[in-house]
Parts: C-alpha cells; structure tokens; sequence
C-alpha cells in the first residue's frame, strides 16, 4: 500500500468528520480571542485557520478555505518575526504578497458577498497580524471577525458564526480587562521599513 493510497484512505475517512474540524477551529477561534499575549493569540489563530480550512473545503467556500489557509502562514511568521523591537525588513515584503495573494485569491475563487467579506477580513486580520501590540491586534481582529460573521452566515457554517459571536464577545472581555482598554492603541500598517 503505498503513502498515495493511505491518504487517500485517510481523506475519505476524515470527509464524513470534517464538521469536526469546524467545531476545532470553533474552540481555536475562542481561545484565540481570551489569549493574553500576542504570541499566544498567533499560534491559537494559526491552528484555528488548519482547521477552518477543511471546514470551508467541506462547505465549498473555496475563498473562505483559501483566506483560512493564508492566516495559518501569516499567523506563524507573525509569531516569530513581528517582536515590539520591529520586525525584519523581508517580513514587509513578504506580508505585502500576502496581501496581493488574498486580493488576487478573493477574485479567482469569487462567489459574490461570501468572498467579499471573506477577502475584506483577511485583508484586516493581516494588518493585525503586523501589529506588536496584543491591544492593537485585538483591536482590528475584531474588524476581520465582523468580516468573517458575513460570510460564515450567508454560507451556512453553524461552526463559525459561533465562533465569530464568541471570539467577539472574548475580544472585548480580554480588551476591557486591560487597564490600556481605554487608550487607541498605535496601529502600525506600514510596509516600508520596521
């Protein structure tokens, strides 16, 4: 039996399950939203992007699959590189494809209202992933979840529109609780430079 023939068994069996993988990136989803550091926040967001991925694939939410799969990249990179010393020179480079690859994947698999607010919120939690600040990039997650509400309720996933009401309500528990609630946080969205 051969690795092709074992993934193929693997894939069948998950397909009947994949609601599964919603209710994973459901928890996912959540816990990214009551992390209290960035680097949490980043690799709980990361793991909740592999498993919306399958989600929308299930659903046939192709854009919805696709913006997931690009949060996963940015997410880790983000946890790595993006330090409140700065971030590297190339990391603005490759953020800035990333955000062209969402713009042109948005198009290639459009379907109308659903890969609008799916485009349009990944568009957001990229420029939160940039952010040094945990406040910062709560702050505009929650733009990108508002996004993702749109497309989760026109597309019918259960899964992830209670994820959005419930990563929303833990983004402003966590946001009220910190005593720099009542500050704007600086958003910083530049490509040019750290």
């Amino acid at each position: 039996m051969s690795f092709l023939d074992i993934s193929s068994m693997v894939w069948l069996a998950a397909q009947a399950n994949l609601d599964a993988f919603g209710a994973m990136g459901l928890a996912f989803g959540f816990a990214t939203s009551v992390m209290p550091r960035r680097t949490m926040i980043l690799m709980c967001s990361a793991a909740c992007g592999v498993c919306f991925s399958a989600h929308y694939l299930h659903l046939g939410s192709t854009t919805g699959m696709a913006m997931s799969a690009i949060s996963v990249a940015q997410s880790l990179l983000a946890a790595r590189f993006v330090t409140s010393h700065g971030r590297p020179t190339w990391l603005n480079t490759v953020f800035a494809a990333s955000m062209v690859m969402v713009a042109g994947l948005t198009l290639m698999t459009w379907n109308g209202w659903p890969s609008a607010f799916a485009g349009t919120g990944a568009l957001f939690a990229t420029a939160a992933r940039l952010q040094a600040s945990s406040q910062a990039m709560r702050l505009l997650l929650v733009c990108a979840t508002l996004c993702c509400a749109g497309h989760n309720s026109i597309v019918g996933s259960v899964c992830g529109l209670t994820c959005d009401v419930l990563a929303i309500s833990g983004f402003a528990l966590t946001m009220a609780r910190s005593s720099r609630f009542w500050r704007l946080p600086k958003l910083r969205v530049s490509f040019a430079g750290s």
